[in-house]
């Protein structure tokens, strides 16, 4: 099972859409406090209501507290800062991506202080934006899924 980590984020229509993914892809859903919003926002359920019963998440107070659950486990850090592109890495069943919150990304003490598993999605430099969380978690969990046959999806 692959794991998909929000480290604080802000906006609940897109944890509510990743939890869909989850939900979808037997992918398991961790999320690190404090969270922007409430679990029970309308937003969050909406975007995920239907398959919120399937998804398995996870909530941690901290970062070191999810790490220190898995600790032989591989967090790959999503960040516009990091050189290694996504589809550099070759995942394993059980590995982590980490995204961080939708305004600020990943902290960079964490990114640079693990820089060699820091992974970035190829984007236009300079346009003072990068992609929706939800939609970024989907391309990486993605590739990770296709390199591992898709697990035990239909």
């Amino acid at each position: 099972m692959l794991n998909i980590v929000f480290y604080e984020p802000e906006i609940p229509f897109n944890t509510g859409a990743i939890a869909r993914t989850c939900g979808l892809t037997h992918t398991r859903l961790h999320l690190i406090k404090p969270l922007g919003f409430s679990v029970d926002d309308k937003h969050l359920k909406r975007a995920g209501l239907d398959y919120w019963h399937l998804v398995d998440i996870n909530y941690y107070d901290s970062y070191d507290e999810l790490v220190e659950k898995y600790p032989d486990s591989n967090f790959y850090l999503a960040s516009t800062k990091a050189k290694k592109k996504y589809s550099d890495v070759k995942f394993k069943d059980g590995d982590f991506i980490v995204f961080g919150p939708e305004t600020r990304g990943l902290p960079e003490d964490l990114i640079f202080g693990n820089y060699d598993m820091a992974i970035r999605i190829p984007m236009l430099k300079d346009y003072g934006r990068s992609l929706n969380l939800s939609n970024s978690a989907n391309i990486i969990l993605f590739e990770a899924l296709r390199q591992l046959d898709f697990l035990d999806l239909e």
